[in-house]
């Protein structure tokens, strides 16, 4: 079987995502929805493009934005991922991977086993499952029902987020077996602030070697 990978989301500052390429993260990620409280300026996202590129998946998460938006954050900041977080359909996903040239990511926020059963629509490049919280879109600190995800008969790589932290991820590894799994209040020391001794145990909890 092969390591979970790990996604560390909701980065605003270049020394928190380098730490997280030192430790072995598969991806970053910076949030580009204008309400959320990890919200990533977009010069702070280029500097951590223009370092981690062609180390680290670089990753942008979106909230219903235009086509437009997204294609000219994706140059700017050197998305890899392009990590779509609202109503958007499965057209537009496809039309996103061709004017970025990125990998995309369909999320959902899981209320249910109708949640998972939405993403077999989806034939992007990742499905990711996350935790529902009344009002936001990710980074919720709300961990869903593991069970659920074995109602998913999608190929797709599966990345599991929602509520996940270093006592925690090692419980939903084995309850799901993901490609990866997506942190960001799990790491942290505030929104937006990772804590690095929060990091490093996440790493090893997940088994990631330590570069």
């Amino acid at each position: 079987m092969e390591p979970t990978r790990i996604k560390i989301c909701g980065l605003t500052r270049l020394a928190d995502a380098e730490l997280a390429a030192e430790l072995g993260a598969w991806a970053v990620g910076m949030v580009f929805y204008q309400h959320s409280r990890r919200r990533c300026p977009l010069e702070e996202a280029e500097a951590i493009g223009a370092a981690l590129h062609r180390r680290v998946e670089i990753a942008g998460v979106f909230v219903n934005p235009s086509l437009t938006e997204v294609a000219r954050v994706s140059e700017q900041a050197k998305l890899t991922l392009v990590q779509l977080h609202g109503e958007e359909g499965p057209a537009f996903c496809a039309e996103v991977a061709r004017r970025t040239g990125a990998r995309v990511v369909k999320a959902v926020s899981v209320r249910g086993l109708f949640s998972v059963r939405e993403l077999e629509r989806f034939h992007t490049d990742f499905h990711l499952l996350d935790g529902h919280a009344p009002g936001l879109r990710g980074g919720t600190g709300e961990h869903f029902d593991w069970s659920l995800a074995s109602a998913r008969r999608s190929k797709v790589p599966l990345i599991v987020g929602g509520g996940l932290d270093a006592s925690v991820v090692a419980a939903a590894i084995a309850a799901i077996n993901p490609y990866a799994v997506d942190v960001a209040s799990g790491v942290e020391a505030e929104p937006g602030i990772k804590d690095p001794e929060r990091m490093r145990a996440f790493f090893e909890a997940v088994e990631v070697p330590v570069a």
